[in-house]
């Protein structure tokens, strides 16, 4: 029989985001199919009766860790776009920005969990929808109400945010995360720096005036 003092003295297992980060951890090693909740009860030093009484199934679970994930990435794009809103040299700014976005997205751990995900996303839609929505179009929404300022400043001539984020971003990640999701040790031949003077080519407000005389 186990002392009242043992009982005290062993470390208490994990839950609520701890255990989300453990269950990602397995989720990112085994696959969603190979994972078992025995395993993660087992990792996280609960019973699975614990596990099940948090997460009812593993499909639960794993949503609960998508969500879990893209909320605590979900501002991290926010000191660079601060940044850029009061930039005086749009290209430099642009470039900055360009560059956080570029490293944070090719960064393996997002990576991995965009391949997971993206392996799931027929069979849970609703998993893939919370990562589309919290993550990506979140950050297209950010970075439209920047590109907004950068039009009432005057540097930029842009009539419709929205669409013009959606362009700058693909323009940026594109091509390098198509090659990272395929293949881990891919570069591309897209440059940030090609990819922010596509973008100012269409863009900035001087060149649109060159173009298409004063506005």
């Amino acid at each position: 029989m186990t002392s009242p003092a043992r009982r005290r003295g062993r470390p208490p297992g994990k839950s609520g985001a701890e255990l989300l980060t453990l269950a990602r951890a397995v989720f990112l090693q085994r696959g969603f199919a190979g994972s078992t909740m025995d395993e993660i009860a087992a990792r996280a030093g609960i019973s699975k009766t614990s596990l099940y009484r948090e997460h009812p199934s593993k499909e639960g679970l794993f949503a609960a860790v998508v969500e879990h994930w893209t909320a605590a990435g979900r501002d991290a794009m926010r000191p660079a776009l601060a940044e850029l809103e009061t930039t005086e040299d749009v290209r430099e700014g642009l470039l900055a920005w360009a560059r956080t976005l570029l490293a944070g997205v090719l960064s393996p751990t997002v990576v991995e969990m965009r391949r997971l995900i993206t392996a799931e996303a027929a069979r849970l839609p609703e998993v893939g929808a919370t990562y589309l929505h919290q993550s990506w179009v979140r950050n297209i929404s950010a970075l439209a109400a920047t590109l907004q300022l950068l039009h009432a400043r005057g540097i930029l001539a842009i009539s419709d945010p929205e669409a013009a984020a959606e362009q700058l971003t693909w323009l940026v990640v594109g091509a390098p995360l198509n090659a990272r999701m395929l293949d881990a040790t891919a570069t591309s031949a897209i440059t940030v720096d090609s990819a922010i003077d596509l973008f100012l080519a269409s863009y900035h407000r001087e060149v649109v005036q060159l173009d298409h005389g004063p506005a």
